[in-house]
C-alpha cells in the first residue's frame, strides 16, 4: 500500500496526515463516523506530490530563494510564489501516475463530476486550520480537466497567501507537502459552515450556522450574506433570515456558474429550524469524535446533509482542564501581571510552583479560578472591589457572569466560603514607619543570599529537592503578612487620598502628582540608573559609534568595548546596571526569557536614546523635580483643606495619608523584584543541568528544557531517559501558535471568553476609554512599539504598547505620556507612570491596533481616555 500513488478515502484516517494530508485525512475518519455521510472520493497523495517537486527544474533554487526573503517583504513572495506555481503547473504528470489516477475515475463512471481539492500536511491541524490558503476547483467533468486540477492544486501550495502563512507561523516550505482528495461532486439545495463553538465568543454550548442557496462558494466569496441560525441546547435561540439574491451553481458540462434567485425564494429560510437543530447534532458527534469544536462545511442535497470538510476551530481559546463537570470562572494572571503574551511550559510550571494561590494553564497563559469565590456573598464584593480596581474591565467581566443568574452558584452559607482573606490582602494595621520597609527589604536581601550561596552546591536530583524547598522559602517571603500589609497601606491610602480628595476639594487623581518620586521604588530607579550610564557614555564619541552597530546579543560587545578609548568606562557603568538589574526582561514572570545579563545589547537602544535626549545630570534632576511637585501639591492641599469648615481636622487627616503613601508606595514594587531576582537564580542553576544533559545526549539543545514543565525536567534529570525531539517539537508549534491568541481577561469553562467593557457616557465620541492612572493631559506623536529592542522614541513622543512590565520602566524617563492595552490602577506601569509624572491611561482595548504609529494623539490622564488628532 506504500507505493500507491492513489488511496480510497475510506483508506485513510487522520493517523495518515503525512501520506495524504490533513483535509483528506479528516475526510476518510469522517466517513468512519456513524450517521455521518461523506461523499465518496480518493486521494494523491503526497509522495505524487515530492515526485513532481523533483522533476520541476527549477523548484530547488525557487525554494532556497524564497525560504531567505522576511514575511514582511511583499513583493518577493510574490513573485517567488508566481514563479514556482507556473514552474509546478508546467511539469506534466508522469503516465504511470496519470494512469492510476484514471483508473481511480473509471470507478465512478467517465463522465461524473468532481470537487479536486487540496489536502495539504500542515492544514487542518489542532494549531493552524491553513482555511483557504490552498485552492478549490468544483464541478470537474473528464480525466484530462481532473489532471490538470491536480497539477493546479499541487501548484496552489504556493499561493502567496500559503507562502506567507507558513511564513508568520515559522513553518519550512519544504516540510509541507500537498495531496489532492477527489470527491463525487453534491449538487446541493443548500450548503454552508456550522461551528460547533460560538466562533466570536467561544461559548463551547453554542453552535452557529451559517447557510445559503446553491453551493457554498456563494458564502465563501461573500457574493451573499447567509442565514443564521444559533443552537443551544437542541433548539433554535435565535435566527437571521437573510435576502439571499444570488447562488453559486454547476454548470452541465463543468464549472459553475453565479445566478439570480427567484424573488419569491430570496427571503425564504435556507434551512428550517428542524434541519439546523439535526445539523448540529451531527456536528457533536464530529466534535466528540475529533475531540475539539469544528468548523464544518456541508450541504444539503435530496433532504440529506453531506460533509464534506471539517477543520478545528483554531481561533478558540482553550479552556483550563478542571477536572470535573462543573462550572467554573477564570481570571487572568497576565493581565495583572501585565504580560499577556504566552509562556513556555518551564515558565508557566515554574510561576505554578511559586504562586501564592492556585493557577490554571491554557493556551500559555495562567488563570486563577474565582468561583468559589464569586458564589459566596461573603467574599463575592471584596473579590469585584479588589480586581475592579486592578483592572474595572475584569469586574464588569465578573458582573456579566453573574447578572445571568444561572452560571454561578450562590452560597449563602458563609462557611461555604473559601478560606483566607480575598484577593488584595486584609487591611493594614501597622504604622507609618520608614523601617517597616527597610526592615522588610533587609530581611528579602538576607534570604537571597542564602538562596545564592545554597543553590550553587546542589546538581542532579539533589538539585530539584532542594529548589522545591526554595520555592515554600519564595512563597514565604511574598506572603509575608508584614509585606502584604505594607503594600497595602501604600494602595490604601492612594486610593483614600484620590476618593476624599475628590470628594473635599473636587481633585482628580491628586494622589498622582503626591506620590511623584515617593522613595524605595526599585523599578524607577532602575530607569534613573540608565540615565546615568547614559552620562558616563555620552562623552566618548567612538563609544557611542560602536554602540549604534550593537544588535541585542549574548554581551560580546562588552568585551569589544573594552578596546575603545572610554570603553573601559562606557563597559564598567553597564556591567554595573547589571549587577543590580541584570535579571530583569520584558516578560520577566516567565522564567524561559532572556534575562539582560544573558542579552545585555537589550539595553543599548535605551542608553543610545538618554544620550541622545538628556542632557547630564537628568537622572538626579528628575528625581528632584518630583520630589519638589509632590511637596507643593501636599502644601496646596494641605491649605485648600485648612480654609474649609472643620479644615484643621481634614488637613490633619489627610496630612496622615500624605504621610502614609510616601512611606509605602516605592515598596510596592520591590516584592516583584525579589521574585525577579529569585528567579534568576533559579534559572542558572536549570540551565547548568540543561548542559549537562546536552552532554550526555539527553537533550538536543539546552532550551528545549524550556518545552518541559518544571515536573517533566526533574523527572528527566532523575531518570537520565532521553527527551523525545517530537514533543518538543510539538510544542513549540503549540507556543508559535499560542501567540495568535489574544487571552481573554474571564474564561469561563464553557469556553466563553468576556473582556468586559467600560460604562462611560463621559467621553467624547471617537474617543478610546480606558482607565486613567497618572494624572495630566498631553499630546503629542504616538510611536506603537510591540517590542522593546524595536523603540525609537523621541522626546516628547507618547509610547502606545499592548503591556508594559517593570523592564519598560528605563523607557518611560524620555516619553511624555503612555497608553496600554493591559493594566489598572495599581498594576507595574501605572505606579511607575505616576513616579515619573507622565499622563497615562491604560486598559485601551485595541490601542495599538486602532492606533497608528506616528499619529498625533492627546492622552487625558486625568480622565481616562485619548483621542486621536490624525
Amino acid at each position: 500500500m506504500s507505493e500507491q500513488y492513489v488511496w480510497d478515502l475510506h483508506q485513510v484516517d487522520e493517523t495518515r496526515v503525512a501520506i495524504v494530508g490533513g483535509k483528506a485525512a479528516h475526510l476518510g475518519a469522517l466517513s468512519r463516523i456513524e450517521g455521518v455521510h461523506v461523499p465518496g472520493g480518493f486521494c494523491v497523495t503526497t509522495k505524487a506530490f515530492r515526485r513532481i517537486i523533483e522533476q520541476t527544474p527549477s523548484a530547488d533554487g525557487l525554494l532556497d530563494r524564497l525560504a531567505r526573503v522576511t514575511p514582511d517583504d511583499r513583493e518577493a513572495l510574490r513573485v517567488l510564489s508566481a514563479q514556482i506555481r507556473r514552474a509546478v503547473e508546467a511539469t506534466p504528470v508522469p503516465d504511470d501516475l496519470a494512469a492510476e489516477i484514471t483508473r481511480a475515475l473509471a470507478r465512478s463512471g467517465e463522465g461524473a463530476a468532481y470537487a479536486v481539492r487540496s489536502s495539504a500536511t500542515a492544514e487542518d491541524g489542532p494549531t493552524a486550520s491553513f482555511a483557504g490558503q490552498q485552492d478549490t476547483y468544483l464541478n470537474v467533468v473528464g480525466p484530462a480537466e481532473v489532471l490538470r486540477h491536480v497539477s493546479r492544486c499541487w501548484a496552489s501550495l504556493f499561493t502567496e497567501r500559503a507562502v506567507t502563512y507558513r511564513h508568520r507561523h515559522g513553518i519550512d516550505h519544504r516540510t509541507v507537502h500537498m495531496a489532492v482528495a477527489v470527491q463525487q461532486m453534491v449538487f446541493p439545495d443548500a450548503s454552508g459552515i456550522l461551528f460547533t463553538a460560538d466562533p466570536v465568543t467561544g461559548h463551547r454550548k453554542v453552535a452557529t450556522v451559517d447557510a445559503g442557496f446553491g453551493l457554498g462558494e456563494a458564502l465563501v466569496s461573500g457574493l451573499v450574506n447567509p442565514d443564521v441560525f444559533t443552537v443551544r441546547d437542541g433548539e433554535v435561540v435565535s435566527r437571521a433570515i437573510s435576502a439571499k439574491r444570488r447562488a453559486v451553481t454547476a454548470l452541465p458540462a463543468g464549472g459553475t456558474q453565479e445566478v439570480v434567485i427567484e424573488a419569491q425564494r430570496q427571503e425564504e429560510p435556507a434551512l428550517t429550524d428542524a434541519q439546523a437543530v439535526r445539523l448540529v447534532e451531527l456536528g457533536r458527534r464530529i466534535e466528540a469524535h475529533f475531540g475539539r469544536p469544528q468548523d464544518i462545511e456541508w450541504c444539503l442535497a435530496d433532504g440529506d446533509f453531506r460533509i464534506v470538510q471539517s477543520r478545528p476551530i483554531t481561533t478558540l481559546f482553550p479552556v483550563p482542564e478542571s477536572g470535573d463537570r462543573d462550572n467554573h470562572v477564570y481570571v487572568s494572571v497576565g493581565h495583572g501581571q501585565m504580560m499577556t503574551d504566552p509562556m513556555k511550559p518551564l515558565g508557566f510550571s515554574m510561576w505554578q510552583l511559586t504562586a501564592m494561590v492556585p493557577m490554571h494553564e491554557a493556551g500559555g497563559r495562567l488563570f486563577v479560578d474565582v468561583t468559589q469565590r464569586l458564589a459566596s456573598p461573603t467574599s463575592r464584593a471584596a473579590l469585584l472591589d479588589a480586581l475592579g480596581k486592578g483592572d474595572p474591565l475584569i469586574r464588569d467581566a465578573l458582573e456579566t457572569v453573574l447578572d445571568r443568574g444561572d452560571f454561578v452558584p450562590s452560597h449563602p452559607d458563609p462557611d461555604r466560603a473559601p478560606a483566607g482573606p480575598p484577593p488584595g490582602g486584609a487591611p493594614a494595621p501597622i504604622e507609618t514607619d520608614r523601617a517597616v520597609v527597610g526592615g522588610l527589604i533587609e530581611r528579602s536581601r538576607t534570604s537571597l543570599a542564602a538562596l545564592e550561596r545554597e543553590i550553587r552546591t546542589k546538581s542532579g536530583p539533589a538539585l530539584f529537592d532542594y529548589l522545591l524547598e526554595a520555592f515554600e522559602e519564595h512563597k514565604r517571603i511574598v506572603g509575608d503578612p508584614l509585606s502584604m500589609q505594607a503594600i497595602m497601606a501604600g494602595m490604601e491610602a492612594t486610593w483614600w487620598l484620590n476618593d476624599t480628595l475628590g470628594e473635599w476639594l473636587g481633585e482628580k487623581n491628586a494622589a498622582d502628582t503626591l506620590t511623584l518620586s515617593a522613595p524605595d521604588n526599585v523599578t524607577s530607579e532602575m530607569g534613573l540608573a540608565l540615565l546615568d550610564v547614559a552620562d558616563v557614555v555620552r562623552p566618548l564619541p567612538e563609544v557611542v559609534a560602536f554602540l549604534r552597530t550593537v544588535e541585542d546579543d549574548d554581551g560580546h560587545f562588552l568585551e569589544e568595548l573594552a578596546k575603545l578609548t572610554g570603553g573601559p568606562e562606557a563597559r564598567d557603568a553597564i556591567e554595573a546596571y547589571l549587577d543590580r538589574y541584570g535579571m530583569r526582561c520584558v516578560g520577566e514572570i516567565d522564567i524561559t526569557r532572556p534575562r539582560w545579563r544573558e542579552r545585555p545589547g537589550a539595553l543599548v537602544p535605551a542608553i543610545l536614546d538618554n544620550v541622545r535626549n538628556f542632557e547630564p545630570g537628568a537622572a538626579e534632576r528628575r528625581f528632584e523635580l518630583g520630589r519638589q511637585k509632590a511637596r507643593q501639591k501636599e502644601q496646596d492641599v494641605l491649605s485648600r483643606l485648612r480654609a474649609q469648615a472643620d479644615g484643621d481636622r481634614k488637613a490633619d487627616e489627610t496630612k496622615r495619608m500624605i504621610d502614609r503613601v510616601r512611606t509605602f508606595i516605592g515598596y510596592r514594587e520591590y516584592p516583584k523584584y525579589d521574585i525577579v531576582c529569585r528567579y534568576s537564580l533559579y534559572k542558572q542553576a536549570l540551565m547548568g543541568e540543561a548542559d549537562r544533559l546536552v552532554q550526555a545526549g539527553v537533550l538536543t539543545g539546552r532550551e528545549d528544557v524550556f518545552h518541559l514543565t518544571f515536573q517533566e525536567l526533574h523527572e528527566v534529570v532523575r531518570s537520565n531517559r532521553t527527551v523525545d525531539p517530537q514533543l518538543v517539537r510539538q510544542r513549540e508549534e503549540a507556543f508559535r501558535a499560542y501567540h495568535a491568541l489574544t487571552p481573554p481577561r474571564v474564561l469561563t469553562s464553557d469556553g466563553e471568553a468576556l473582556t468586559g467593557v467600560y460604562r462611560r457616557d463621559d467621553v467624547p465620541p471617537g474617543a478610546l476609554v480606558g482607565v486613567p492612572v497618572s494624572a495630566g493631559t498631553v499630546e503629542g506623536r504616538a510611536r506603537v512599539v510591540l517590542d522593546i529592542a524595536e523603540a525609537d522614541l523621541e522626546a516628547g513622543d507618547i509610547l502606545v504598547t499592548a503591556f508594559t512590565d517593570p523592564s519598560w520602566s528605563p523607557l518611560f524617563v524620555g516619553i511624555a505620556g503612555l497608553v496600554t492595552e493591559v493594566g489598572g490602577l495599581m498594576t507595574h506601569g501605572a505606579v511607575i507612570a505616576r513616579e515619573y509624572g507622565l499622563p497615562t491611561v491604560v486598559g485601551v482595548e485595541g490601542a495599538t491596533r486602532l492606533i497608528r504609529d506616528g499619529q498625533r494623539i492627546r492622552v487625558h490622564g486625568t480622565d481616562g481616555f485619548v483621542e486621536i488628532l490624525d
